[in-house]
């Protein structure tokens, strides 16, 4: 088990929720405000994730998020999700991620390889040289593993394999999505060995007291509250004693949030911002699973500890 260390500057990276207007459109005047607050907080912007469904929405909306989160960060740091859609079976396609890769540094983000059926078919080996290419494409990426929980085409990489990636300088993290604090551990232990820089971004909701240990984090709960995520880390690297009631608030949110069906999160996610006022409608994607209308005044009640914590 890892030790835990004080007063580390935590590294944030926050997936942004893509939010819905009644009419099935999307609300980009509170799309932008979302990217704006979280910049603000001092949280680095992730968008086109599984929290702005980048798994289901068409091109067009995918680099319209691009656009528009490039014009209004004004040349700031953001990453993005590259995603290609492929079903068990097909051939691999490199120049598809190339494609989606491309188009992200070209609008000022750093790429975040989403997995695929077809990525997570390959053997180690192959999956190494394909990171390595991706590397020789853009100046930076951030590698993804998502356990199947998640999305039926996630597959969570053996140590040997999490390995190649630290070799990979382009390479500078990777999200790991397995909720397993153990098999988090064990990458940064390894991480720790092989590559000191290199960022373990933990994507487990309902762990996020990880950042105790030496993880950072490129969350999807983070989007509900990210000026309290910014705070909660402030309080870390200050040791503040703080930090561990409002810790307990977060992961109180997470766990609610991040119950079976977990992808309803974001539905969630979209109640919550509606009961702080930073969006008018709590529709979400038509493919998205929804929560009852009686979780609203558990997800108030927590809003409530939040605004009336003594912070």
């Amino acid at each position: 088990m890892m030790q835990i260390i004080p007063r580390r500057k935590i590294t944030g990276y926050s997936a942004i929720l893509l939010p819905f207007q009644a009419n099935g459109s999307v609300d980009w005047d509170s799309f932008c405000a979302h990217v704006a607050r979280t910049a603000k907080a001092g949280l680095t912007p992730a968008v086109n994730m599984d929290t702005g469904y980048g798994n289901l929405i068409d091109e067009k909306t995918r680099e319209d998020v691009l656009r528009r989160t490039q014009e209004t960060l004004s040349g700031g740091s953001f990453t993005a999700g590259a995603f290609v859609r492929d079903q068990a079976g097909d051939s691999f396609s490199a120049d598809a991620y190339y494609r989606q890769m491309e188009q992200i540094q070209t609008f000022g983000g750093i790429p975040t390889i989403f997995q695929s059926y077809v990525l997570t078919s390959l053997s180690s080996d192959q999956l190494i040289a394909a990171y390595e290419d991706f590397g020789k494409r853009v100046r930076q990426f951030i590698a993804f593993e998502l356990g199947a929980i998640f999305a039926p085409f996630g597959k969570i990489y053996d140590l040997t394999t999490y390995e190649g990636l630290l070799n990979i300088k382009e390479c500078i993290g990777a999200k790991h999505s397995s909720l397993s604090r153990q098999l988090e551990w064990d990458r940064l232990i390894l991480r720790d060995k092989v590559r000191p820089d290199f960022k373990v971004f933990t994507g487990n909701d309902l762990a996020i007291d990880m950042v105790m240990y030496g993880s950072d984090y490129l969350l999807g709960i983070s989007t509900f509250a990210p000026d309290y995520f910014a705070l909660r880390d402030r309080y870390w690297l200050d040791g503040d004693p703080r930090f561990y009631e409002l810790n307990d608030i977060l992961q109180y949110l997470g766990q609610f949030a991040f119950r079976s069906p977990v992808p309803a999160y974001k539905h969630s996610a979209a109640q919550f911002l509606k009961l702080r006022g930073w969006i008018q409608c709590d529709h979400t994607h038509p493919q998205c699973p929804s929560r009852p209308e009686t979780d609203i005044p558990i997800l108030q009640n927590i809003l409530d500890q939040l605004v009336n914590g003594n912070w």
